[in-house]
């Protein structure tokens, strides 16, 4: 059996917009999440933002580039489990094999364990007043 060996595509290898040149001509209206190239829907991120009132103002950009980096983990992630996968001899990803490479990667690791956005930074103890 063999795996599939697939890189996880990084930002500047994707194909872009031309940087110089206007096309005047009227074209078919793109989606955010097109035009940005992602797979992941724009929409639903904004949506989720708005409605989660984590800030009193979003700006346009603001969904198109936590959609981006929601994107490109969840393609390093199933990279990895795909690569578990291929080492234990399967052709399917299994929530195992997700938690393995979850486990297996430092990075990610330390960004999903239980404590990493629960407890603020210890802050040096105030001076104590004469």
């Amino acid at each position: 059996m063999e795996c599939y060996e697939a890189s996880v595509w990084s930002l500047a290898s994707r194909p872009g917009p031309a940087l110089h040149g206007y096309d005047p001509t009227p074209g078919p209206v793109l989606l955010s999440q097109h035009r940005a190239e992602l797979q992941f829907p724009v929409s639903r991120v904004d949506r989720l933002l708005r409605e989660g009132q984590f800030a009193n103002r979003l700006s346009s950009a603001t969904p198109v580039f936590l959609t981006g980096i929601l994107e490109y983990l969840m393609a390093n992630i199933l990279d990895l489990a795909g690569k578990e996968a291929c080492i234990n001899h399967r052709v399917r990803i299994s929530p195992e094999h997700v938690q393995r490479a979850l486990i297996n990667n430092e990075n990610l690791r330390r960004l999903f364990q239980p404590s990493a956005f629960s407890q603020p930074a210890a802050s040096p103890p105030a001076p104590k007043k004469k």
